[in-house]
């Protein structure tokens, strides 16, 4: 793959990442107010919006490694925080145990917030 298919992917994934978490967000707050939505589904598309985060940043090293890319400052700063943020959500799933869907539906609308500002700091430059 060249660099400037790379660098469109990198583009359109960052999408992907922000509208997905952003439901996966509203999807588990809406549960946590009706028990009809706390399916097994929510946790399935939840972990699946989680990895796209962890996908973007991996386009995002390739493009720096293998095709020298530069990017803004802050850019990726913002992407290995969502990352660091999905481990800290995991880690206090058992803790907030009665408020999961709480800590779910926030921890989603942060990454989606993370993932808007990471677009906006790339497009500045």
């Amino acid at each position: 793959m060249n660099a400037e298919t790379l660098l469109n992917l990198h583009t359109n994934w960052a999408w992907v990442v922000i509208i997905g978490n952003a439901l996966a967000g509203i999807w588990a707050l809406s549960a946590h107010k009706m028990e009809t939505l706390r399916t097994r589904a929510l946790w399935w598309y939840t972990g699946v919006a989680q990895f796209t985060v962890f996908i973007q940043v991996i386009f995002g090293v390739i493009m720096v490694n293998r095709d020298k890319a530069v990017f803004p400052a802050f850019h990726a700063f913002y992407g290995f925080v969502a990352i660091i943020a999905i481990a800290i959500i995991y880690s206090y799933r058992a803790q907030l145990k009665s408020r999961v869907y709480l800590l779910y539906g926030f921890g989603g609308l942060f990454i989606m917030g993370l993932g808007i500002r990471a677009m906006l700091v790339g497009q500045a430059a």
